[in-house]
């Protein structure tokens, strides 16, 4: 039977022997660290759960269904989940990376693969002439659509083309978006990643990172990499994901609903001199978008006028939070330039527009005239 993505967050299109988990709805936690064997080469299907546990099994199992892939690998952050991704790669190999990503990520190309002999080349993937950059040793292209924060949006399709033609992979950020609204494996990627932290989650109360392919050789050397490096997600996370995932899809669609709304409030508001939001019909990367993704998600980045004011906003919203992270039921504002971008190299972090006057907006569930209030009082 084939399901409709919001049947595919809460149940699985290949069934399981439910009587192996006495029926229980809500799938269980198996909170524990080894299991039995029975007999001399004979095995429950599971030995110790650094290897695999069947909680971990489940959220792995529905990430690979949504995301349209043969496996996913659940990690205990999205840090995590990059940080075995890079092992699939050599000294001298190299990446074209997207110039506007996530800081964490940032750092930790620049801090520990290239200590590790990786290069790395970056470039605007939305505008950019990608193929020109690929080099001999080129091993991958690795992207977010959007950006984070700059909302940036690429056209996966041509760039998967790229990947293709030069026998290497593309590798997907698709955090921002959620295999709910955009599904970067059908759309020619290799690899998709996941800060299951955030929308998948969506409660802001647990850290998970995922990775999913299509490729049956990139699935055994990650298999294999994650009972080595030893990073997996626990059965307590694993079973808040799971439970997380359940809502993904009205969460995705009230979300939405919220930052349009909002984006187009603060395009009328005086203090206000810019506003990214792949929604808008104006947004250069909207058409894109609309082609390749179901939606446009609930993240939006705007400039104010001036630093001063964006530090008075921070200060004074009330309902809205002032907080890192994103994708939870609560709405969230960042500063970039000292939170998710702090440890960005100065030159990189202007050249791609962030500045003292840049803030991030993660727009959760709550009522939009409610934020749109606590906006209005902030910039006031």
């Amino acid at each position: 039977m084939k399901f409709a993505p919001e049947t595919k967050c809460i149940h699985l299109e290949k069934k399981d022997n439910k009587d192996k988990h006495y029926g229980a709805v809500s799938f269980p936690i198996y909170q524990t660290a080894t299991y039995a064997h029975p007999a001399v080469g004979q095995s429950t299907g599971f030995d110790y759960s650094r290897l695999q546990n069947p909680t971990r099994e489940q959220v792995e199992k529905v990430l690979a269904q949504l995301e349209e892939g043969i496996d996913a690998f659940a990690l205990s952050s999205g840090m995590a989940a990059i940080s075995l991704l890079m092992e699939l790669f050599s000294p001298g190999d190299h990446l074209v990376i997207d110039s506007d990503l996530y800081g964490g990520s940032i750092r930790l190309f620049d801090a520990v693969s290239a200590k590790n002999g990786i290069g790395f080349t970056r470039a605007d993937f939305s505008s950019d002439d990608i193929e020109s950059l690929i080099k001999p040793e080129t091993k991958a292209l690795y992207l977010e659509t959007p950006t984070n924060p700059m909302m940036h949006v690429t056209d996966l399709k041509k760039v998967s083309e790229i990947a293709r033609s030069h026998n290497i992979l593309l590798i997907v950020d698709n955090t921002f978006l959620s295999p709910y609204f955009q599904k970067p494996l059908t759309l020619g990627a290799d690899i998709v990643v996941h800060s299951g932290t955030k929308y998948l989650g969506g409660h802001n109360d647990t850290l998970a990172g995922f990775l999913v392919t299509k490729r049956s050789d990139i699935q055994e050397r990650l298999r294999y990499l994650i009972k080595t490096t030893g990073a997996g997600l626990s059965p307590f996370d694993s079973w808040l994901i799971l439970r997380g995932i359940k809502t993904l899809a009205l969460r995705m669609e009230k979300a939405q609903q919220n930052a349009l709304k909002i984006a187009y409030w603060l395009k009328e508001q005086p203090a206000v001199t810019k506003v990214l939001y792949p929604g808008l019909p104006e947004h250069p990367g909207h058409e894109i978008m609309k082609k390749q993704a179901t939606g446009f998600g609930g993240m939006l980045t705007f400039d104010v006028k001036d630093e001063e004011t964006a530090k008075k906003v921070l200060g004074s919203v009330e309902l809205i939070q002032f907080a890192e992270s994103l994708g939870g039921v609560e709405t969230l504002i960042t500063y970039p330039l000292t939170q998710t971008h702090a440890e960005v190299p100065e030159a990189l972090r202007l050249k791609n527009g962030i500045t003292g006057r840049t803030l991030r907006l993660s727009v959760g569930i709550e009522n939009a005239d409610d934020l749109i209030a606590d906006l209005a009082q902030a910039l006031a």
